[in-house]
This record gives C-alpha cells, structure tokens and sequence, in this order.
C-alpha cells in the first residue's frame, strides 16, 4: 500500500488554459518532455484535439502524457466540467497555468508598421497616436477582464480543492501582450 501512495505522489498533473498555440502550447511541450501529464485546453475543442495531435506527432513518447479538454475560462459551466474531469482522471492537480487570455486591442497593421519606424522600434513618445494605430472599445475591454481576471480567477477558485491533493501545487499565471498580438493582415506573432 505504500508503495502505490508513493508512486501516486510522485506522478504529477497539469492544466494549461489556452494552449492550443503560442506560449501555451509550448508550456505543454515542455511539461510533458519532463514527464508531467497535461491536459491541453482550448475554447475551441476541435483546436485543442489538434494541438495535441501536432504535439504527439512530434514526439511519440508523449502520446501517454496528453489530453486535451475544452475550455472557455469565461463560463462557469465549462470550469467546472473541466474540474470534474481533473477529478475523475488524476484525483488531484499539481499545476495550473492560467494562459488563456486576450488582448482587447487590435492593432492596424499600416499604421503599427509606421510607428515601428518612425520610432525605430516599439511604438512609444508623444508623437504616437494611438487612435490611429488601434481599435478599442467597451466590449473589447469587457472581454479582456472576463478573460484575463475573471478566467483566472475561477480556475484558480475551482480548481484549489483539487490542487490542495498536492504536495506541491503551482498556480503559475502568463500574461503578456506579445504572446496574443496580432497586427491586422499579419501572421499572429506566437
């Protein structure tokens, strides 16, 4: 009996919010290269299928380390079918990546390049003009705050139960607008 409690403890699971690319889809690639089991999440549950399947098809000795689940970090709902899972499969949660989130701004793609430029790297000073380099609005921020805040948030809220079965549970939370941006007609940048 013991035996199994220590094999059980030193087994360890993951949940990575928004991964089924950029910063997210590496922070799988690089726990499961050192053993851990993720579940892999995505809003779009057909895109995290696919992550998952990318992610295996590089490296076969992954395939046992894998799932993916759907996720939207903005529905209660949808968390706690996620938690259940978690539950059901491990029994417990040693990290949580919160890396779901957007970024609430589009930026315009002419205008973005020309401030590049103009100020020789990252657009900053007096002389940019915001409005003309980018779209915000109400419900943009809005979502943002679901996402971002409130997403992370609520994982954390619902699955610590889960996490506190740990011995060493991480809470790790991503944020940062270079890893969502996208310029308009512009290849995402993660």
């Amino acid at each position: 009996m013991a035996e199994a409690s220590t094999f059980l403890s030193s087994e360890r699971y993951a949940v990575v919010t928004g991964a089924d690319r950029g910063i997210g889809f590496e922070i799988c690639r690089q726990l499961t290269s050192n053993g851990v089991k993720v579940v892999l999440t995505a809003i779009d549950e057909k895109r995290a299928v696919e992550a998952v399947e990318n992610l295996k098809e590089a490296d076969s000795g992954l395939s046992h380390l894998l799932v993916s689940h759907q996720l939207d970090v903005t529905d209660f709902a949808s968390i706690h079918s996620l938690a259940e899972f978690v539950r059901a499969q491990f029994g417990k949660l040693d990290i949580l990546v919160n890396n779901a989130g957007v970024g609430g701004i589009i930026l315009h793609h002419d205008a973005f390049v020309k401030a590049f430029e103009d100020c020789g790297g990252y657009p900053h000073g007096e002389h940019v003009n915001w409005n003309e380099l980018a779209t915000q609005n109400f419900n943009m921020a809005e979502e943002c705050v679901k996402t971002n805040y409130y997403g992370a948030k609520r994982m954390a809220e619902t699955l610590i139960p889960l996490l506190q079965s740990s011995d060493s549970a991480r809470i790790v939370n991503v944020s940062t607008l270079n890893g969502v941006l996208k310029v308009n007609n512009q290849k995402d940048m993660n």
